[in-house]
C-alpha cells in the first residue's frame, strides 16, 4: 500500500481484540532495544501462550506490590554497579516472585495476568 493511501484511511469502528486475564506459560525470554532520543534502553519481552489465543503474545510489563501499592511498570533491564540486574526493579520483582535468578530461568514457569489501567495484560506479581 502507498503512502498517501495510508494517510487517507479512516478511523475504524471495530474495538480491539482484548483477551482476558488468565494463567499464561513463559515460552520465550528476550529483549528489545527502545530507543530514548539518543539514548538506548533495554526491556525483557516474554513471549507467552494464552489459552484463549492460539498465536503466542508478548507481554513487558508486570503488576508488582511495592511499599504496601500495586505498580504497573515495563520490564526494564537495568544493571546495577556490579553488572546484576538492578535491586528493586519490576524485573527483580518478577525473578524474585517466580523463584529464579536471572531472566532466561522464566522460560516455562506459569504466570497469573491482570489487566493494567490501559486493559492490556500484564503479569501479576503480588
Amino acid at each position: 500500500m502507498e503512502a498517501q493511501d495510508k494517510l487517507e484511511k479512516k478511523v475504524g469502528t471495530k474495538e480491539p481484540e482484548r483477551l482476558k486475564p488468565a494463567k499464561v506459560k513463559i515460552v520465550e525470554v528476550g529483549l528489545e532495544e527502545v530507543k530514548f532520543g539518543s539514548r538506548v534502553n533495554e526491556k525483557v519481552n516474554l513471549t507467552v501462550k494464552h489459552p484463549d489465543k492460539d498465536e503466542t503474545i508478548i507481554i513487558s510489563k508486570a503488576k508488582v506490590l511495592s511499599k504496601d501499592k500495586v505498580k504497573t511498570s515495563g520490564l526494564w533491564y537495568n544493571l546495577d554497579d556490579d553488572e546484576k540486574i538492578q535491586k528493586g526493579t519490576t524485573l527483580a520483582e518478577i525473578l524474585a516472585f517466580a523463584k529464579v535468578e536471572t531472566p532466561a530461568q522464566l522460560k516455562d514457569k506459569d504466570f497469573d495476568t491482570v489487566l493494567d489501567d490501559d486493559g492490556f495484560l500484564v503479569l501479576k506479581a503480588y
